[in-house]
Parts: C-alpha cells; sequence; structure tokens
C-alpha cells in the first residue's frame, strides 16, 4: 500500500482536525466559510450545517478572515472578543500551488478563565526555568574579572596587560605558574573579557578525578554505556562549555591516555560521548593551566608534544609572590575584605612590624599561603590589629621560616641550619607527618587521592610532601 493522506478515510481526517486544533474555520478568498468544526460551532451558540456557506462576518463576530483571506498576510496571537469573551486568534492565508485561494483560523481560548489557567500553568514552567537558568548562570559564569588581580609591580602589570589583550581572542591559553599565584583567576578574567562572556565558563581540575571518570566528565556518556550509567546519559564538560570557554586546571596531571583524545577534539572540533556512535560539534576555547614543566615533561615522555603545540598557543607566566612582593599591602587589603565579611569583622589592620615580616618571607604558597596565614590570624585576633603573636610560629621566627616549605612542611635539608636545642622537635614533627602520610597510603592500598583526602589536605599538597619525604 503506497504511504499518503488519500489512504486516511475522511471521518478520521475531521477527527483528527478536531483534535489538531479544537477550534477551526476555513473560508474561501471571498470569505465565505467551507468549513467550520463542531468545538468552534458550540461556542459560537450555531451548528456546521448554519454555518457553512455563509460569509464569515455573518457567523463570527469580529472576525478579520474575510481580510487575511484577501491580503495574504498572516495574523498571529490576535486578540478578538467574541461573545463577551477575548479570544486568542490566529489567522493563516491559504496558498495552493502559488495561488491565494482562502484562510485558516484557529481560536484558542474561549474565556478568561482558559486563558488565566493557562497563564497559571505556564508561569509555573517560567518560574522553574529562571530558577535553573539563574543557577546555571551562576555557577558556569565567569566570577573574576580583572579588577580582582591585584598587584601593581611591573612584572605582575605586564602579565595582567598581556591578559587583557589576548581576551578577546579565539586561540589557545596555557597558563603557568606556581600553585597559590591565582591562575583560575586570570582564567576567569579572560573568558569574562571575551566574546564568548554571555557563554558558560566550565573549570574542570585534571589531577582531582580518577583517570577512570575522566572521559565521561569530559566528553560525557549515552545511556547504558556502562553499568551504572545515569538513566538518559550524561552531557560532558565540552558540551556543557560549548560556545564558551572550558578551563582544564592542572592539565600537567592529565594521563597520557586521556591526552590524545582531548588532541583530537581539539583538532576535530566535535567529541563523542562514551558508547555514543556520532559525533557532536563543539565550539569551545581551551584555557589550560598547569604549575608543572611541560616542556620538560614533553622531552620526558610524560606530555604529548602535539598536545603541548596545541595548547601553549598562547602561553603567560604568572609570577610567584616571592617576586612582587611589593604587591603584598595591595594583595593583603583585598583578602582582608573577603575575610572580614567571612568571619563578620570590619576594621581590622596589620601592625607595621607584620608588614615587614610578611615581606620578609619567600611565600612558596603564593597568594594561597598568604590568604591561609591572615584567616589564622584572625581566628585567634581579640581586637582590631594583626600583630606578629597572631602569626604562624614558622613566619613569627626567622630561623624556622628558613625551613619552611609549601603547605607547611619542613625541610630535611635544611634541618642542619637549626640550633640543637629545637631541632629534636622538628625532627620529630618531621618524621610524624612521614609517618602519617605511610600510613594513610598503606590503608589505602597507595591510592594516593584517597590518602589526601584521608589526611585532610590538597592533593598537590600531598604529592609535594611525598616528594619531599621521598616516598614513592
Amino acid at each position: 500500500m503506497k504511504n499518503g493522506i488519500k489512504n486516511i478515510p475522511y471521518a478520521w481526517l475531521e477527527e483528527i482536525i478536531n483534535l489538531a486544533a479544537e477550534r477551526i474555520v476555513v473560508v474561501d478568498v471571498d470569505g465565505w466559510v467551507l468549513y467550520i468544526n463542531a468545538a468552534y460551532c458550540e461556542f459560537l451558540g450555531t451548528t456546521t450545517e448554519e454555518a457553512i456557506g455563509k460569509k464569515v462576518q455573518e457567523v463570527i463576530e469580529n472576525t478579520r478572515m474575510h481580510i487575511v483571506a484577501k491580503t495574504g498576510q498572516t495574523e498571529l496571537a490576535a486578540v478578538q472578543s467574541i461573545n463577551g469573551s477575548e479570544m486568542i486568534a490566529n489567522r493563516f492565508p491559504l496558498i495552493i500551488e502559488g495561488k491565494l485561494v482562502g484562510a485558516l483560523g484557529t481560536v484558542m481560548f474561549r474565556n478568561p478563565e482558559e486563558w488565566l489557567d493557562y497563564q497559571r500553568k505556564m508561569q509555573s514552567l517560567l518560574e522553574e526555568l529562571k530558577f535553573y537558568k539563574t543557577k546555571y548562570e551562576k555557577e558556569l559564569k565567569s566570577k573574576y574579572s580583572f579588577k580582582d588581580l591585584i598587584g601593581s609591580s611591573p612584572a605582575f602589570q605586564a602579565v595582567k596587560r598581556l591578559a587583557e589583550r589576548i581576551s578577546g581572542s579565539q586561540s589557545a591559553v596555557l597558563l603557568s605558574g606556581e600553585s597559590g599565584t591565582g591562575k583560575e583567576l586570570f582564567a576567569h578574567a579572560i573568558h569574562g573579557n571575551s566574546t564568548r562572556a554571555s557563554f558558560p565558563f566550565v573549570p574542570i581540575n585534571c589531577a582531582s578525578i580518577p583517570e577512570n571518570l575522566l572521559e565521561s566528565e569530559l566528553f560525557g556518556y549515552e545511556a547504558g554505556a556502562f553499568t551504572g550509567a545515569t538513566k538518559g546519559g550524561k552531557k560532558g564538560k565540552f558540551q556543557a562549555a560549548n560556545f564558551g570557554t572550558l578551563f582544564l586546571d592542572e592539565i600537567g596531571d592529565m594521563p597520557l591516555s586521556m591526552q590524545s583524545k582531548l588532541l583530537r577534539v581539539l583538532q576535530e572540533k566535535e567529541i563523542q560521548k562514551i558508547g555514543g556512535q556520532s559525533s557532536i560539534p563543539v565550539d569551545v576555547r581551551v584555557i589550560a593551566a598547569t604549575h608543572r614543566d611541560l616542556e620538560k615533561m614533553v622531552a620526558e615522555g610524560r606530555f604529548r608534544q602535539d598536545l603541548f603545540y596545541r595548547l601553549n598557543v598562547i602561553k603567560i607566566d604568572i609570577p610567584p609572590l616571592r617576586k612582587r612582593k611589593e604587591d603584598i599591602p595591595e594583595i593583603v587589603a583585598q583578602l582582608l575584605k573577603k575575610l572580614q565579611k567571612k568571619f563578620h569583622r570590619t576594621n581590622i589592620q596589620l601592625s607595621q612590624e607584620v608588614i615587614d615580616r610578611l615581606q620578609l618571607h619567600s611565600w612558596p604558597g603564593n597568594i594561597r599561603e598568604l590568604e591561609n596565614v591572615l584567616e589564622r590570624a584572625i581566628n585567634v585576633l581579640d581586637g582590631n590589629v594583626i600583630n606578629q603573636m597572631h602569626l604562624p610560629l614558622y613566619l613569627r621566627d626567622p630561623v624556622l621560616d628558613a625551613t619552611y616549605t609549601p603547605e607547611g612542611s619542613v625541610n630535611p635539608s635544611n634541618l642542619h641550619s637549626i640550633p640543637a636545642q629545637i631541632r629534636p622537635l622538628k625532627e620529630a614533627l618531621a618524621q610524624t607527618e612521614k609517618e602519617a602520610i605511610i600510613e594513610a597510603l598503606k590503608t589505602t592500598n597507595g591510592n594516593k587521592q584517597q590518602a589526601s583526602k584521608l589526611l585532610q589536605i590538597g592533593k598537590t599538597a600531598f604529592y609535594e610532601k611525598c616528594k619531599i619525604y621521598q616516598i614513592r
């Protein structure tokens, strides 16, 4: 049997029309009613027998059907008063084989109650949509601008100007710098100052996600792709960032197997979900960040050279805090504003001796360490002035400061510089820390990510401590 509307009985077609549009009328080019369905007639207080064959103006109050049949101009969502009710009418010209032959009209609401009921339903949906849209925009928009990047030193200003200048580009950006220098803030600012600012900013930390989950996080998966997969599948970060910016933090920690898959996406500008059969085009600008020496990793075979060149189109080296100590007072003022809100405090100041001491420290943990020091000081502060007594012990004592390394651990190579009377305590602290790490690794069967969670420290800090204590 051939397919086509001719195979559908006339009675079926009439019922289909009644179901598809509750109230419908058809007129010829002169405005004579050729068809009107029972639902419309019932509302008008007439019958199809009485209405068909009459001028449409005689059947429908305030109609414009005969005008549309002459002008051929569509009229959508027009308000029309019929029987004391405000209706929402749509009027369409009928053009057959290029010739205007009549018009089709439909009515959506028979009375104000119908309209209000529809409006209530729509309002509920709109409110729900607004809630999720606001949440989406809040979570996937850049949180920082270039105004939030504090520092007047020549080194920092040069980097900031470069970042502003290239923010309008579509090229990949590689942010390089030690942990705690503010690489993510730069990524936010670049996106917020770009042509993609109205689209999502999606960050992902490549070091914090287990290797077996990273692919599904980046590219998503189809329903039933693997045991435990969410019903209906899941979008990946690339799809979430479409037309916007994807920030790949700690790119140096991405496994080699994933590097090749990432390279393909950057080259082809399309992704394929896990379990998917088709490719999905994506338009994403990538900003990557690392505290590692990627060039050295390339030479050692631990990072793909081709991916490195893809990411390293525009490289921005963010200077560590020790190379711009003149910025410390400005940064401290900004951090204190943030911390005062957090602790519901006001007018907190630093004594001059504290400022002097902060500028003597080498800041291996950079701005993150500085914020940590200020937060600790506020926690033990009684008045409004932070004095030297409120600082951590290693900042109060220059001798202890000489042995301080990132995250507050001890550098064993510097232990010989500590006076004999306090050396046993430092050695004991270092030994205790080392034993705690070894014990945590035993408990987690060597899983460093789980071990860092047990010890309640960041993954980067955990790896640094393993390196210091030569724990494999």
